[in-house]
């Protein structure tokens, strides 16, 4: 089954998500999928995530395909005009591509190129609007597609940040475009994403688009306390950085926290799976997954030694 059929008969699925090397390296990518084959449901492939150059999201959605990896393809708004995102987004469908998640992008004064010119032309919504209007057949320009592709289509939500009003309403109009499915930022203060969620369930969105909550796994205290103090929009519990802070062995500390958030996650009525982001962290995924319940009984064991190149400055 597919993630879109999976979501459609109501499993709890399991996304992840790998960051492409900064090199033309596929060796990485191959290598990585070994850590989600048999053990996610489909797998998130970030786009130049934080604005740093990086192997394409649609290239490594490929390459993904070939070692038996569903993925979802990232498509940021950016770096491209509506026409080089629309004949990108043919190019992917083209190569067997069909999940694609919609977002604006971070800035790319955060990134190694800030003197790059961001384009936005379009911005989430609209982008994702584009996207429904090409699976029905026709480009922004009004153009008939002799053949068209049949995008499942997602989005990104911040249950944190302020003003929460404005948010909601941002996430009414990106399911009301089209966006299917639904990942939010990592969730570190569980009942925050509580009440969020429950302003999600008044609206009846929860019904319209799957919700997939959040969890990253992080490996020191430093990681989480960067989290708290330079990520916008993030909330974190201060009970998580204490225990970080305390633990004897932080990376011990750091997965039992996913452990026990994704367990949280399971029971609130109106989540339809978690999105774990292992950041340049991937080998961790399999046994997170295992220790958290969610292993599918028929998962090979998976082939999943530490990757070259695991350490980011907000995962240290």
């Amino acid at each position: 089954m597919s993630l879109r059929e999976k979501i459609a008969a109501g499993k709890f699925v399991v996304c992840a998500e790998l960051g492409p090397p900064q090199s033309c390296d596929d060796g990485v990518i191959r290598k990585k999928a070994g850590c989600f084959r048999g053990v996610v449901d489909a797998v998130n492939i970030t786009d130049n995530q934080t604005a740093i150059v990086r192997l394409s999201s649609i290239a490594a959605g490929r390459i993904l395909l070939e070692e038996g990896v569903e993925p979802i393809v990232q498509m940021t708004c950016r770096d491209r005009n509506r026409i080089a995102i629309q004949s990108d987004l043919l190019g992917a469908a083209a190569m067997g591509i069909e999940n694609l998640l919609c977002l604006t992008g971070d800035h790319q004064k955060f990134g190694d190129h800030p003197e790059a010119r961001g384009v936005f032309d379009l911005d989430s919504i609209q982008l994702i609007a584009a996207v429904q209007q090409m699976n029905a057949g026709s480009l922004l320009s009004g153009q008939f597609l002799k053949k068209a592709p049949a995008f499942f289509i997602g989005a990104a939500a911040n249950p944190f940040a302020e003003p929460l009003e404005m948010r909601l309403i941002r996430l009414e109009k990106k399911v009301r475009s089209g966006a299917a499915f639904i990942q939010t930022q990592p969730v570190f203060d569980l009942d925050q994403f509580s009440r969020w969620l429950e302003l999600v369930r008044g609206r009846g969105l929860h019904e319209k688009s799957a919700i997939l909550a959040g969890v990253l796994p992080v490996r020191s205290a430093k990681a989480l306390e960067y989290m708290a103090r330079e990520v916008p929009g993030m909330r974190i519990n201060p009970r998580y950085l204490e225990r970080m802070r305390t633990a004897a062995e932080p990376q011990e500390e750091g997965v039992a926290i996913a452990v026990e958030i994704i367990g949280a996650l399971r029971a609130m009525a109106g989540v339809a799976g978690i999105h774990l982001m292992p950041v340049m962290w991937e080998s961790i995924t399999p046994r997170i997954i295992q220790e958290a319940g969610l292993m599918p009984p028929e998962a090979p064991a998976p082939a999943c030694a530490p990757c070259a190149g695991e350490e980011n400055p907000i995962n240290p």
